[in-house]
């Protein structure tokens, strides 16, 4: 009886399944057959399509448009049959090789209850669609029933292998998040895929990708090509995003990847003749972005090119590339500058630790120059690309990869990683659940290291309101700082009496070596520059502009220091009489008025301004604080003026031209209550008396 009574309910449960599933046939619609035989071509049509994607799926290529094209016939035939187990199981599928993945877990569960063997790879995808509720167990058993099942498994043992990993990772990076919130953003977001951020080092300008409606024409599938984008941060909210000026935007895709430290460049790709992703660079002057301009055949190979960052000093360019035998996606890579006007680059080389077995990019050089952010689908990801972070070893080499955790990462797409210089603040893109559709902008915001209660204040106030689970198996996987090894130096150059914006060159000089480590223009139409000086350098600051007088900054950052902010409008003088300009990197012994070699730099601009303008006739002006005697600060100050005229004098400045001049503390420029009021008053300037 037990055996009958087993067989009968067996019976009954295909029975059930046969009642749930209802297929395309067409006894199951003897009262509407012309809208069966509607709905069934549709159905017949979408498969054909969908068998064209599934062939580029494991084959790491592009299956979207094949299963956009299924889709739109499948719709048609859901609205028909809704109870089809394979209809269910093919429109999950599609929308899971989608950027919109969360609709794929409705039609992928359904599949399976309507029919558990509707298909031989069920299984996997009831995997995924597990993985992406956070259900890691559950994921993690339909993955190996699958393996167990399924006869050709073998064929597909790296995925499925990648799938249980990530789902042990999952669950133990989800069940302790790091210290972090991540935001959705509206204002940046919208139902089309919005991805690829990338902001300035302050976080007030911000530029990205969206495949939203534009003015070209859209695809057979009615999608539009990706376009660039911009928008401003004012009273802490984005502006609506606007196409970037300039002729940039083709009718093909184009996607941004990077800007330059200092904002007036970014790193951008496009499709060449060929069909390939090509790296290219475009430039900002005023408002409008050039014509992007190709990097070097060595760079730009037969092959896709894509997603790069500059480092901090722009003599390296990391990048990710289809890999050699591609089948198995791209891998990054790093190429140094040999001749920076030429556009001339070294042959990539492939950076081994930041490189999985699957495809590894974006990528983002953060400027402390020491820290990486990539995007990955390998290593311990908890699914789809994770956002990874690396350290730069003494050696030169990148340490392993960490995870960023959860909540910057999630089972779905979480890739592209914008942050400000300060570390506390990034953008990131994702198609996790709860956005507006597709990839959508998110910010996250770092808490940083727990504190005492006792002396925490406003780490305290966020923590206080969800304090992070702990777990002793994760503990330092990944120290999140919000501070950085840099300054940084912003601001705008404007004429000093008009106050109208001035087009600039910033020269950065070592002054230790006495080498130009950077040089740039400042924005034409607003005047604005940023610049990242990291820690443990001297740096001279030359702002110059013709029939202006230079002006120059110094920044001593010691080794270690902490991030810091310097916001300044920079005023030139033009070139007449009275003018006067502080040369504040020129360095003198406390009480001595022998001048030290890291003035050279800043002394040979003064040599150049004297030979360019041949009538300029100078006074050297020598200036103290108030400490010690009155007297002594005047005899100090003058030996200090007469070393800078002999400098002078030394490089072909004739005499007559110039005049020293010791004040002592008798002209403040600042309080000498304070050490830096103190520091600024300590200074060399020159005053125009002749031209």
């Amino acid at each position: 009886m037990k055996k009958i009574l087993s067989i009968i309910v067996l019976a009954l449960g295909f029975t059930t399944f046969a009642q749930g599933d209802v297929e395309f046939k067409a006894a199951n619609f003897k009262d509407d057959k012309d809208g069966f035989k509607a709905a069934k071509t549709a159905f017949e049509e979408g498969s054909e399509l969908w068998e064209l994607g599934n062939l580029e799926v494991f084959a790491v290529r592009d299956p979207e448009l094949h299963y956009w094209k299924a889709l739109e016939k499948f719709e048609k035939a859901y609205k028909f049959n809704p109870k089809s187990a394979e209809l269910n199981f093919k429109m999950g599928v599609c929308y899971a090789h989608s950027s919109y993945k969360e609709k794929s877990v409705k039609y992928i569960t359904d599949a399976h209850k309507l029919n558990p063997e509707v298909h031989p790879f069920i299984n996997y995808y009831m995997g995924t669609a597990k993985q992406l509720t956070f259900e890691f167990d559950a994921a993690r058993k339909f993955y190996e029933k699958f393996e167990a099942e399924y006869k050709k498994a073998d064929r597909f043992g790296k995925f499925v292998k990648q799938r249980k990993t990530e789902c042990i990772a999952g669950k133990k990076l989800h069940a302790s998040p790091i210290r972090a919130w991540v935001d959705h953003v509206p204002e940046l977001s919208s139902e089309y895929n919005d991805y690829a951020p990338t902001v300035t080092m302050d976080g007030e300008e911000l530029i990205m990708t969206s495949d939203r409606p534009n003015s070209h024409t859209p695809d057979e599938v009615g999608h539009y090509d990706d376009d660039i984008y911009t928008s401003t941060l004012a009273n802490g909210k984005w502006s609506k995003p606007k196409p970037i000026k300039g002729k940039v935007n083709t009718e093909k895709d184009d996607i941004s990847n990077n800007y330059s430290y200092n904002g007036t460049k970014m790193l951008m790709n496009k499709i060449n003749s060929a069909g390939n992703f090509d790296i290219y660079e475009t430039f900002l002057k005023g408002d409008t972005w050039s014509d992007p301009i190709s990097f070097s055949r060595n760079i730009n190979l037969k092959s896709n090119d894509k997603y790069a960052s500059y480092n901090f000093n722009d003599k390296l360019i990391y990048y990710s590339k289809d890999k050699k035998d591609g089948n198995n996606g791209f891998e990054i890579m790093v190429s140094g500058v040999m001749n920076r006007k030429n556009r001339e680059y070294g042959l990539p080389n492939r950076e081994m630790a930041v490189s999985s077995n699957f495809n590894d990019g974006p990528v983002y050089l953060h400027p402390d120059g020491k820290t990486m952010y990539f995007a990955s689908e390998g290593f311990n990801s908890m699914g789809g690309y994770d956002i990874f972070m690396s350290k730069k070893l003494k050696t030169g080499y990148w340490d392993k990869p960490v995870n960023m955790g959860y909540p910057i990462n999630t089972p779905y797409d979480d890739f592209f990683f914008a942050a400000t210089a300060n570390g506390k603040y990034a953008y990131i893109a994702s198609n996790r659940e709860g956005g507006k559709g597709g990839f959508d902008i998110y910010k996250a915001t770092f808490w940083g290291p727990e504190k005492d209660p006792a002396l925490a204040t406003q780490d305290y106030l966020l923590a206080s309101i969800a304090k992070p689970i702990q777990d002793p198996e994760l503990a330092g996987e990944v120290k999140v700082t919000t501070s950085a090894n840099l300054t940084v130096f912003k601001g705008k150059t404007i004429d000093a009496l008009t106050k109208k914006a001035v087009e600039a060159v910033i020269e950065i000089t070592d002054n230790k070596t006495g080498k130009i480590s950077q040089k740039f223009t400042t924005n034409s139409a607003t005047g604005k520059f940023l610049i990242s000086l990291p820690s443990g350098g001297n740096y001279g600051i030359a702002v110059k502009a013709d029939g202006y007088l230079f002006h120059s900054e110094n920044f001593d950052i010691p080794a270690g220091s902490a991030y810091n902010l310097v916001n300044k409008t920079i005023e030139l003088k033009n070139i007449k009489i009275g003018s006067k300009i502080a040369l504040r990197n020129v360095f003198f012994d406390t009480g001595k008025s022998s001048l030290r070699s890291e003035s050279d730099a800043e002394l040979e601009r003064l040599v150049k301004l004297m030979k360019d303008v041949p009538g300029l006739k100078i006074e050297l002006s020598g200036h103290t604080d108030n400490t010690g005697s009155a007297q002594g600060n005047i005899k100090l100050s003058q030996a200090r003026a007469e070393a800078v005229v002999t400098f002078l004098a030394g490089k072909g400045i004739a005499k007559n031209r110039m005049t020293a001049k010791g004040y002592g503390s008798s002209k403040p420029v600042d309080t000498n209550n304070t050490a830096d009021g103190r520091q600024n008053n300590r200074r060399t300037e020159f005053e125009i008396t002749g031209n």
